[in-house]
């Protein structure tokens, strides 16, 4: 079950960050020996270097279910994740998209904390993500992220940073399981891109976020999935066909 911080005194959060900091080294079973996470290979292959790497920051723009297709794969790894002032974030769906609950921690409400927070869950943590409610000074983020690369923790933003390695858009959503007015949404199909602070073109790929059994893939165009093997045996005379 997903672990939430408490949201009352200042004082008690930091005591429960404390807390939450000593029972995840305590459970941490094994720690990832690369720098890049598992990630989802439809999405892997549109981020630099290949996935998402240790040490980074990504920004999510738009789309909270991209934010859990990003999530899957390093939780079902073994990855702890924490989620800092998304009080919406939802448990339920991302028990359904494979990520794993029991390596899941919740701080939905940290106030002006925020930044503090972050810092001390990304000490313990693979994968944090947070969505600021203001803008952190320079001094500020350059420090957190230092910290991010000294700990080996991959930061994900909900919504625009200014030293993002990678940002992440959602465009052309289409849903699809609507009738005539009625019925109920069953799949989407989106078009992610990521756009590189290096440089470079961005990558564009259209992905069902998810399809109608709750899965993160690729969209096979149409051309691709109407390709039919060829035959090849021998062509059966006329005789042969007529009476087979």
């Amino acid at each position: 079950m997903a672990a939430a911080a408490s949201t009352a005194s200042p004082a008690d959060k930091a005591s429960k960050v404390l807390e939450l900091q000593s029972r995840i080294r305590s459970m941490q079973a094994t720690k990832l020996d690369t720098r890049s996470l598992p990630t989802h290979p439809a999405i892997a292959r549109l981020l630099p270097g290949g996935g998402l790497q240790q040490g980074s920051v990504y920004s999510v723009v738009g789309s909270g279910t991209l934010l859990m297709a990003l999530l899957a794969g390093p939780s079902a790894a073994g990855s702890w994740c924490g989620i800092v002032g998304v009080p919406e974030f939802g448990i339920e769906a991302a028990a359904r998209f494979g990520i794993d609950l029991e390596r899941l921690v919740l701080v939905p409400n940290p106030g002006d904390q925020w930044l503090g927070v972050t810092a001390a869950i990304a000490d313990v943590m693979g994968i944090v993500v947070a969505r600021p409610p203001k803008r952190a000074s320079d001094t500020s983020i350059a420090r957190l992220s230092a910290r991010l690369r000294q700990r080996g923790s991959t930061l994900i933003v909900l919504g625009n940073w200014p030293q993002s390695d990678a940002i992440l858009t959602l465009s052309q959503s289409d849903w699809s399981g609507i009738g005539d007015g009625h019925g109920y949404l069953e799949a989407r199909q989106a078009t992610v891109t990521v756009t590189s602070s290096t440089g470079g073109r961005p990558k564009s790929a259209r992905l069902w976020l998810p399809d109608n059994s709750e899965q993160f893939r690729e969209v096979v165009p149409l051309y691709a999935a109407a390709r039919v093997p060829v035959h090849a045996g021998p062509v059966p005379s006329e005789r042969q066909a007529a009476t087979g």
